[in-house]
């Protein structure tokens, strides 16, 4: 999209309205920015959020351990790992590590476990991009270097968890209980108690930066120590976000409101009950199977919500939301026709996705124009933690049941024809599609799918499929897709044309399984121990609870039984492989899960 193409629509919508709308977001929806982002890197910043209660801002990373001079670019590439190594084997904290051969081996043990290069480049010599989750303490190191990289999807997650009511997330008072408190120390709540091993506070002032201490007599494993380390290189725990971006942590929560309850139900039950019994290693990646469920149910069922938002102008009920059906390859791509079935599923999700561009830009269309009109703002209807009755209240005026509907339609429509005019010569199909009264009666829709075709398709879908990649996890060791190059080739007549294209398909890579497994056997409520559950059981929990569909049809698809019962045994025996699950028979009903890691008791 050229610059010229911009300044026609902010001549004929505005510069301010052309800013508001001229997005792929709809935080009111879904609060994060579609693009992007690492999951591997969100869970040191949720500790910082829930340690201080506030947005991460600039720490002393690159004062510690980048250049001096240079531009700013060329700083953040000098920080790399052979310059972390020499200054921690010079601070002297880590004995033995004098010699050239000692400072290569903690630069490997430094990449192999505390840090990662950009782009997940290997070598000691590359710019360090992200720290890993292995400690409390990595909250001290600010990777990356601006928060706002992750996207908001912190932010969201730690709203979901404090499950607080009003605009903002709130420091917990001492009065006030919660298994994930905010700003009230690590000590009561369960994310960070799990990761904060030997810290305590010193002082007298609980919200220092400089307040949390580890203890030397303690003892623990070496990730968590080179962690520790590094972050006493830094001094101090970065300060809170300043300047533009700067703000309370938003109480703002997906309409998916179904989903967004279930993750913040399976994150406290899971952190409770393993956070102790499970490896270090472990528990880290089954917590970020944990997330990319969690964000992927949420981000299928805001999609499905708003597509039937769009033809009823209502917001399903909690109870009426359901998570989006998919079917999963438990083979991993072994076996093809299986990963066919899993493709066409996705297929058919991916789909539903380019509408459901459209849909947020209707909404950033409604909810500019309802937020300038004085009637509708009097009425003061709340956005937070959940914004289904603004949404409804939106619906209502794109289905022409409002009092103020007609009159906000009839800007529109002076806005689209505007557009349509101006654009008439240079961009014809647009300003056709603007203009085009007959097929499309609504303007809010033809003007949002004339602007969308403006933005171009990187706008429409490109941002979108990177946020589902990055939910995802897609091809990671501990993911929930896998994706591939797929060549098609049609004839017609004489002319053959080959296109290319990226297929995606959901599977269970072990630890997703290891996740839900253990997840799935822990009683409800605060009995302790685990549950009997059969695979039977396990099964049907997985599709009513996220959609994920093993041994039956999405519905829509066609899928033969002796494929449907081949993919069933196929999970069947991975899992008997990983040790979570026990037969002394065929019987189904003698087919049980277990835990590889017992859970804790209650503390």
């Amino acid at each position: 999209m050229n610059d010229s193409v911009r300044r026609i629509v902010e001549d004929v919508l505005s510069s301010h309205m052309t800013r508001e709308v001229w997005s792929g977001n709809f935080h009111k929806a879904l609060p994060v920015s579609l693009q992007t982002f690492e999951l591997s890197e969100i869970l040191p910043t949720i500790f910082y959020m829930f340690r201080f209660g506030d947005r991460r801002g600039k720490g002393n990373f690159l004062e510690t351990f980048g250049s001096k001079d240079g531009t700013p670019s060329q700083r953040r590439r000098s920080a790399t790992i052979e310059r972390v190594a020499e200054r921690l084997a010079v601070a002297g904290d880590l004995a033995g590590f004098d010699g050239e051969v000692e400072k290569a081996i903690l630069g490997d043990l430094l990449l192999c476990f505390c840090l990662e290069n950009v782009r997940h480049g290997l070598g000691r010599d590359k710019q360090v991009q992200r720290v890993a989750p292995t400690h409390y303490m990595a909250n001290w190191v600010d990777l990356p270097q601006h928060a706002t990289h992750l996207r908001y999807v912190p932010e969201m997650i730690v709203a979901m968890l404090a499950g607080q009511d009003g605009e903002h997330v709130e420091k917990n008072s001492n009065g006030k209980r919660s298994w994930f408190t905010v700003g009230a120390g690590y000590e009561n709540n369960v994310l960070l108690r799990a990761f904060s091993q030997g810290i305590s506070r010193g002082g007298w002032l609980a919200g220092s930066k400089t307040s949390d201490r580890f203890d030397e007599e303690i003892s623990v494993s070496l990730d968590q120590l080179l962690t520790i380390r590094l972050a006493q290189q830094l001094g101090k725990a970065p300060d809170k976000l300043r300047g533009k971006d700067a703000g309370p942590i938003s109480n703002q929560r997906p309409i998916a409101e179904n989903a967004a309850r279930n993750f913040a139900d399976d994150m406290r039950r899971f952190v409770r009950a393993y956070a102790d019994p499970a490896p270090r290693h472990a528990l880290v990646e089954m917590l970020e199977s944990c997330i990319a469920v969690g964000l992927t149910t949420i981000l299928t069922g805001t999609v499905d919500i708003l597509l039937r938002w769009a033809e009823t102008g209502v917001v399903p009920k909690r109870d009426e939301q359901r998570p989006a059906p998919l079917f999963v390859d438990c083979a991993n791509g072994v076996d093809a026709r299986i990963r066919a079935r899993a493709e066409q599923s996705m297929d058919d999700v991916m789909r539903r996705m380019e509408r459901f561009s459209m849909v947020l830009m209707a909404l950033r269309l409604l909810d500019y124009q309802a937020r300038n009109n004085k009637k509708i703002k009097k009425q003061n209807v709340s956005i937070r933690p959940y914004a289904t009755e603004w949404i409804n209240l939106l619906g209502d005026l794109l289905h022409r049941r409002h009092e103020q509907a007609q009159r906000i339609h009839d800007r529109l429509e002076e806005k689209a024809e505007n557009l349509a005019e101006r654009l008439e010569e240079d961009y014809p199909e647009t300003a056709r599609i603007l203009a085009d009264d007959v097929n499309q009666s609504n303007a809010v829709w033809r003007l949002a799918e004339g602007l969308m075709t403006l933005m171009g398709p990187k706008f429409a879908r490109g941002h979108l499929m990177d946020m589902i990649d990055s939910s995802l996890l897609t091809g990671r060791p501990n993911g929930l897709a896998e994706k591939r190059m797929e060549t098609r080739t049609t004839r017609s007549g004489d002319a053959v044309t080959s296109r290319r294209r990226v297929v995606r398909s959901i599977v269970f890579t072990n630890a997703v399984l290891d996740h839900l497994v253990h997840l799935h056997l822990l009683p409800a409520g605060n009995k302790p121990g685990v549950r009997v559950l059969s695979l039977r059981q396990f099964i049907d929990g997985l599709r009513k609870r996220y959609g994920f569909h093993v041994d039956a049809a999405p519905p829509g698809m066609t899928i033969s039984n002796d494929l449907l019962q081949r993919n069933r045994a196929i999970l069947e025996r991975r899992l008997r492989d990983l040790g979570l699950l026990v037969g002394v028979n065929d019987a189904e009903a003698m087919k049980r899960l277990r835990p590889r890691f017992e859970p804790a008791g209650e503390n």
